[in-house]
């Protein structure tokens, strides 16, 4: 199975790394930031530059995303976040490819603005704290921590 990984740099991505052996037997991409942390990651990446909260630079991400889904057709995309993974959570609904999206570790009481958003376009829907499942509502799963 062909698995496109997509997160940020720092927190969002030490819990992706946490997951690295799920992923040992699949042929897995990243789609991140560019960053020295970034950088040094020895799986193949693709990078985009940062969004933030620029609508602009948003709408950027939406184009680059879409042309790297296009070229490596994967059959799963998994993140831990952060904005980072709208634009591919949204294309993946029309392209037809499942999502899985956890939610960060240190959110133990409320909604991330990504997750907010991504709560509605995931096929899974995972969070690390039993709270926050009463939160989300009942698309939210708990499986225990990533970490």
């Amino acid at each position: 199975m062909k698995i496109a990984l997509v997160c940020s740099q720092g927190g969002h991505l030490n819990e992706m790394l946490f997951l690295m052996e799920a992923f040992k037997k699949h042929d897995i991409f990243f789609i991140t930031y560019k960053n020295p942390t970034t950088r040094a990651l020895k799986y193949k990446k693709y990078v985009v530059e940062n969004i933030g909260t620029n609508i602009r630079m948003m709408i950027k991400a939406f184009f680059q995303v879409f042309k790297i889904l296009i070229k490596e057709k994967p059959d799963l995309i998994v993140s831990t976040g952060s904005e980072i993974a709208i634009p591919p959570y949204i294309l993946a609904r029309f392209m037809r490819i499942k999502t899985i999206y956890i939610e960060s570790w240190c959110r133990i009481k409320t909604k991330s603005g990504t997750g907010r958003i991504l709560y509605y376009f995931s096929n899974v829907f995972l969070v690390q704290w039993p709270e926050l499942v009463k939160l989300y509502g009942k698309k939210a799963k708990y499986r225990g921590a990533v970490i």
